[in-house]
């Protein structure tokens, strides 16, 4: 196995030890993992990976702080949804573990007082995701509908203990699906972008090498791109590839 495999194996055990441990990790354990990856590492080498882990917001030896990654205008969201959750009073945890109870059992009213009860845990999880490729609003928004389904689903549960991370998980797990949707529809938009630019480049390329505008099949024969996949990029920059000539292939 290479070394540059042997490395990005030992990061992302890394990081997924960081995740498991609320996004931090200490530089004992990233030193130890490089090690029993069969690796050591300089100073300035791990100085670079706790660069890297610091960049994908975790922590080396404390949490990181989420205001860190939060924008003024998050910052200002949150405080505000925060403050307009100050009118549901506080249970205690003997008053929350019956609320519980009653809402496992199928009670109407339990459940309502049960999502209001977590709703402020929603922002502060969401606060915990900021900064990792989604909105704060559009976390906080993935996590009440997560917390409404998840109290609906609590008649298999155990104990109220149970139940109330049953509730937690699924709230995590849709946070993290929409940053990973989120991130996944970045790359797609950057690889369209990437291409746009490259149908780009090489039609004003033929162009100026006829002293016209090409047509989409002579770029296509000529670079060896699929019609389909031109005719994408003519779309992307909304027809404006001026060295291309697309009449008869747009709709």
């Amino acid at each position: 196995m290479k070394q540059e495999e042997i490395f990005s194996r030992a990061l992302e055990g890394i990081c997924a030890l960081a995740k498991e441990q609320g996004n931090v990790v200490s530089t004992e354990q990233v030193k130890e993992a490089f090690f029993d990856a069969g690796m050591e590492l300089g100073d300035a080498q791990l100085e670079a990976v706790y660069a890297y882990l610091k960049g994908k917001k975790i922590g080396i030896g404390e949490p990181p702080d989420p205001f860190d990654y939060m924008t003024k205008e998050e910052v200002d969201y949150l405080d505000s949804y925060l403050e307009s959750l100050q009118t549901y009073a506080e249970l205690s945890d003997g008053e929350k573990e019956a609320v519980t109870l009653s809402a496992m059992a199928g009670d109407p009213d339990a459940k309502r007082r049960l999502i209001e009860i977590f709703l402020p845990q929603v922002a502060e999880i969401a606060r915990l995701y900021a900064g990792q490729g989604a909105f704060l609003e559009d976390l906080i928004g993935e996590g009440n509908v997560a917390l409404t389904m998840a109290v609906e689903m609590l008649g298999s549960a155990e104990n109220a203990e149970q139940a109330q991370g049953s509730i937690a998980s699924m709230i995590m797990e849709a946070m993290e699906n929409s940053i990973d949707g989120n991130v996944q529809e970045k790359k797609i938009g950057e690889k369209l972008a990437a291409t746009a630019n490259d149908v780009l480049e090489r039609a004003q390329s033929l162009a100026q090498e006829l002293g016209r505008k090409v047509t989409m099949r002579e770029l296509s024969d000529e670079t060896g791109m699929s019609i389909a996949k031109i005719a994408e990029a003519v779309r992307i920059t909304a027809d404006k590839i001026d060295y291309l000539d697309t009449q008869g292939y747009m709709a």
